[in-house]
């Protein structure tokens, strides 16, 4: 069974010890312990697929009460009809949330173009030479 370390799962996902330990206390990750203590957290092939899953739902925009849910509902045998129906809803709500946000930003955009056009415009009429001065 392969295993990995906290460190070999920072560095393989660019992230920080510190944030692996974060998704753990969130209940995302849950290492076995080994050594004195049980100080060493030994991932398995299941924590890293949960870690790379969580990145991609935080990629997505997903909270992590989300990404734990979906993950979860996936690891129940239970009703996988009404799992992925709900599911579906997770990532229409996310579409429509996203969907949103690239329209204010497009009219964000819009007003930052009208911005420098008018600064572009200003800077024009009060160069050395323009008509503006003259009149």
């Amino acid at each position: 069974m392969a295993t990995y370390s906290i460190a070999e799962l920072a560095r393989e996902f660019d992230i920080t010890a510190r944030a692996i330990r974060f998704y753990e206390d969130q209940g995302l990750l849950s290492p076995m312990r080994e050594g004195q203590g049980g100080r060493n957290r030994v991932y398995t092939a299941r924590d890293r697929t949960r870690l790379k899953l969580t990145l991609r739902g935080k990629r997505l925009g997903l909270t992590l009460s989300e990404i734990k849910s979906i993950m979860d509902m996936y690891e129940s045998p239970k009703d996988t009809v009404a799992q992925i129906n709900r599911f579906l809803g997770v990532l229409a709500k996310q579409r429509e949330t996203l969907e949103q946000q690239r329209a204010d930003i497009e009219v964000a955009l819009a007003e930052i173009t009208a911005h420098e056009e008018e600064c572009r415009r200003l800077l024009a009429e009060s160069a050395p030479g323009s008509a503006s001065k003259a009149a």
